[in-house]
Order: structure tokens, then C-alpha cells, then sequence
């Protein structure tokens, strides 16, 4: 049975996108260690295992026929012993950074983290073409703040005709898109 697996840089929409599968009817994975907050106020729907895959990836078990949020520079980690569907969501990396630095609170050279940002993502997804057992879907967050039904549409075909396509939509609020290039 396939995972579902929610990857980008952080700040890309990848809880945006990990709502929209749970409105939708998808099982997801997570512990809820992690609150919402200011930045994130409907969650962030992790799952703290997955920061260690690189050492333990026993966790990928648990997610079979679920969606989990994996971070990009951990996808590398997981098992080959899986089939895999990955929705990538893209950015604006300029919004990813000022996002980030929002969050983070702190400032930097914005153009070396994007240079960084860019190349780590072309890699990741030259890698990701690759691999056998990785189907791959991008998702532009924000195509999917504005045109939620089309972006509900996508994934739901991608992850297997199953899941609530309106409730999908219905989960994403645009007010939250407060970064904007």
C-alpha cells in the first residue's frame, strides 16, 4: 500500500497540504507534539519520528495507506522497500525565506539561502525521478490558495480517486497566505 508523503522546504504549504488531505477523508500521521501557533494557527501536523529517518526510518510501517510531512532533505532516508506518493509543493522561495525569517525571527542573507534552497530542490528532485518506487506530484501553494478545487482535483487523483474533493477545498483559508512576493 502506498504512502502519501507531503514534502517541500518548510514554510512551502506542506501543512496547507497536510490539512487538505485530512478534510478530505485521508488518514494522516501525526502526533500533534507540535501546537499551532501564530504562524501555523491550524497545526503542523508532524510526526517527530520522521526528523530521525536518517537513523530510524522504522516509522515508515506505521504510515502505510496514510499521508505524512516529510521534509525534503529527509526523503533520501526512506526505505526502498516502499512505493511512495510524493506531493512536492513549490514556493516562491522569496516568500519561503521571508516566511521563514517571519517565523524564525531573524534576518540573513536571504539570496544565499535561496541559491541554497534552489539547488538543494533540484537535487532532491533529480533524485526523486529516479527512483522506482516514488511517484512525485507538484503542487504550487499558490495555485492551491487560488484555485483550491483544481489543486483538491490533482491530489485526489494522484492519491487514488478516494478522498472529499470539496471538503479539500474547503480546508484552505487564503487569509493565512500572509507572505507574498
Amino acid at each position: 500500500m502506498a504512502i502519501v508523503i507531503v514534502s517541500g522546504l518548510p514554510r512551502s504549504g506542506t501543512s496547507l497540504m497536510m490539512q487538505m488531505l485530512a478534510a478530505g477523508g485521508m488518514p494522516i500521521l501525526t502526533d500533534n507534539l507540535r501546537k499551532p501557533d501564530e504562524h501555523n494557527p491550524r497545526g503542523y501536523l508532524e510526526y517527530e519520528p520522521v526528523k530521525a529517518t536518517k537513523r530510524d526510518p522504522g516509522w515508515v510501517r506505521q504510515a502505510e495507506g496514510k499521508a505524512v510531512k516529510v521534509v525534503y532533505a529527509l526523503l533520501r532516508g526512506l526505505p526502498a522497500t516502499h512505493h511512495y506518493r510524493v506531493i512536492m509543493m513549490h514556493r516562491d522561495l522569496d516568500e519561503t525565506i521571508a516566511s521563514q525569517q517571519t517565523m524564525l525571527r531573524q534576518s540573513g542573507s536571504a539570496e544565499k539561502l535561496k541559491a541554497l534552497f534552489a539547488r538543494d530542490l533540484q537535487q532532491t528532485e533529480a533524485w526523486l525521478s529516479e527512483q522506482a518506487n516514488f511517484e512525485v506530484l507538484a503542487i504550487e501553494h499558490r495555485n492551491c490558495l487560488q484555485n483550491p478545487a483544481h489543486a483538491a482535483k490533482q491530489v485526489n487523483t494522484f492519491a487514488g480517486g478516494q478522498l472529499n474533493e470539496a471538503a479539500m477545498a474547503e480546508a484552505v483559508d487564503p487569509s493565512l497566505y500572509r507572505q507574498r512576493a
